[in-house]
């Protein structure tokens, strides 16, 4: 493990985990950035896949302002957890699409 206390992985491991592999069904709360407060609030409006999350992230036409806008004002996010998220998006779609 990562040596943090609680046994959790960290951000840098889970951002490794989320592009470097295939979106599949994976749930919300795979994507950097993204904890079980904000995956809650997500699961809340309808977002309980990582594959509907990269949907808002190309609605916002990748643009790092909009998607990162689009979390605070949806789960709270504070500006690491947005900033993880927007880079995990925007690393996997450069990997993947």
């Amino acid at each position: 493990m990562s040596g943090n206390k609680k046994g959790y992985s960290t951000t840098s491991q889970k951002h490794r985990n989320f592009v470097s592999e295939p979106m599949g069904n994976r749930s919300v709360r795979d994507v950097p950035g993204i904890g079980p407060v904000q995956g809650r609030r997500l699961e809340e409006k309808g977002i309980n896949r990582a594959d509907q999350m990269l949907g808002q992230y190309l609605v916002s036409g990748r643009d790092q302002s909009k998607f990162q806008g689009y979390l605070k004002n949806t789960t709270g996010a504070n500006a690491k957890q947005q900033s993880d998220a927007y880079n995990g998006m925007r690393e996997w779609t450069n990997n993947n699409m």
